[in-house]
C-alpha cells in the first residue's frame, strides 16, 4: 500500500502523541520510502509543534531523539491536558469520595486514563488504582446520578422551576411533592445535593420563594422530576452564591445564617480554620485558655461538628445554640445512666 505524504506524517504524529517511539529505519520499511523521507516528516512535525508553541501558549511539546531506544519520542505536554500525576490524584479523590456507582466510576476512570495519560503509562496508572477499584464499596442507595446531575444542571442554567418527587429521610421513606427553584449542585460527604428554593403561589397567583434560604435535597433521593412552566423573578441582590454558601454550611443541613462564637482548646487551630472557611480568631494564643473563634454558619449541621470536637469546644454564643448543645449533651449522658 502506497501512503500519501500527508497521511504518513499524520500517522507518525498520532503515534508520537500516543507515546510511541519512532525508528527511522523501521518506518521507512513500513511505508516503503527511504529514511530521508521519514526524517522530513519528523522535521515537519517539529515545525508544526514549534508554531503551536508560539500560537498556543500551553503547548510545550517537542520531538527528541532518544539514544537509549534508538528512536524519536514526543516530550513535554499541553497544559490543557492532565499530567500522569494529576490524573492519578483525581482518580484517588474520586475513589475516596464514593460518589458514584461502581459501574459509573469504572467508566469515568477508564475514559480519564485513556484520554489523559500517555499510552506508555496507561498500564501503570490502571495498576495503581486497580486494587482500590476491586474493593470499591458503593453507597447503600446504589442509584446512578450522572444523568440526573446533567439534567438538573441544565434546569439551573435555564432558570426553570422543577417539580420533585422526593423521598424523605424518615423510617417510612415517605415520598413528597415539592415545587422548587433549583439554584446549585454541590457535593459533600459522599453525596451530591441540589440546593433549591421552595416555591409557593402568592396572593396574585405568581410563583414566589417560600423562604429566604435554600432547602437541600440529596440527588439520589429525588425519585422523579419534571420541568414546569413559569419562572420566579429574582433580583440580582437575591441571586444564590454557592461558593459563599459552601463556606458556611456543615454536613449539608439547611437553616438560617448564624454568627457563632466558641472557645477552642484543642491541639490544632489550623484544622478548625480549614473546616470553617469563614472562621477567624478573635483572641487567644494557643495556651491553656485556648482560642475564641467566630464563624458564620448555616443550619443545624454545625451542631454535629461541634459535638464531634468533644471537650475541646465550648459554645459561647448565640445563647440558642449554647442551650441546644446543653440539651443534646444532657440527653446523651442520660443514655449511659448513672456513672459508677
Amino acid at each position: 500500500m502506497k501512503w500519501a505524504k500527508s497521511s504518513r506524517t499524520l500517522d507518525l504524529y498520532a503515534r508520537l502523541c500516543e507515546g510511541r517511539r519512532i525508528n527511522k529505519r523501521e518506518e521507512a520499511r513500513r511505508f516503503g520510502v527511504d529514511e530521508r523521507s521519514i526524517q522530513r516528516d519528523i522535521d515537519d512535525i517539529r515545525d508544526f509543534l514549534a508554531e503551536r508553541a508560539v500560537s498556543e501558549r500551553g503547548d510545550r511539546r517537542e520531538i527528541l531523539y532518544d539514544r537509549s531506544s534508538g528512536g524519536f519520542i514526543m516530550a513535554g505536554s499541553e497544559d490543557c491536558l492532565m499530567s500522569n500525576s494529576e490524573a492519578l490524584a483525581v482518580a484517588e479523590i474520586l475513589l475516596e469520595s464514593r460518589a458514584f456507582t461502581k459501574k459509573e466510576l469504572g467508566r469515568i476512570l477508564g475514559k480519564m486514563i485513556a484520554g489523559c495519560v500517555p499510552q506508555q503509562n496507561q498500564r501503570i496508572a490502571s495498576d495503581l488504582i486497580s486494587n482500590e477499584m476491586h474493593h470499591y464499596v458503593e453507597l447503600e442507595h446504589g442509584s446512578p446520578v450522572l444523568d440526573k446531575l446533567w439534567e438538573i444542571g441544565k434546569a439551573i442554567r435555564q432558570n426553570h422551576l422543577l417539580e420533585l418527587s422526593y423521598q424523605k429521610q424518615s423510617a417510612d421513606g415517605e415520598i413528597v411533592k415539592r415545587i422548587v427553584q433549583p439554584a446549585a449542585l454541590m457535593f459533600s460527604e459522599y453525596y451530591f445535593y441540589l440546593n433549591a428554593f421552595m416555591i409557593e403561589t402568592d396572593e396574585h397567583g405568581r410563583y414566589a420563594r417560600k423562604y429566604a434560604y435554600p432547602t437541600i435535597y440529596r440527588i439520589d433521593r429525588i425519585r422523579a422530576y419534571r420541568e414546569m412552566k413559569g419562572k420566579v423573578n429574582t433580583v440580582y441582590a437575591d441571586r444564590f452564591e454557592e461558593g459563599e454558601f459552601r463556606k458556611r454550611v456543615q454536613f449539608m443541613y439547611p437553616g438560617a445564617l448564624v454568627k457563632l462564637q466558641f472557645c477552642y482548646t484543642g491541639k490544632s487551630i489550623e484544622a478548625i480554620l480549614d473546616r470553617l472557611p469563614t472562621a477567624r480568631v478573635l483572641e487567644g494564643g494557643g495556651d491553656a485558655a485556648g482560642y475564641v473563634v467566630e464563624a458564620e454558619v448555616y443550619g443545624n449541621g454545625i451542631l454535629m461538628w461541634l459535638l464531634s470536637q468533644g471537650s475541646a469546644v465550648e459554645v459561647l454564643r448565640p445563647e440558642s445554640v449554647r442551650r441546644e448543645m446543653k440539651r443534646i449533651l444532657t440527653e446523651m449522658l442520660g443514655k449511659y445512666g448513672k456513672m459508677s
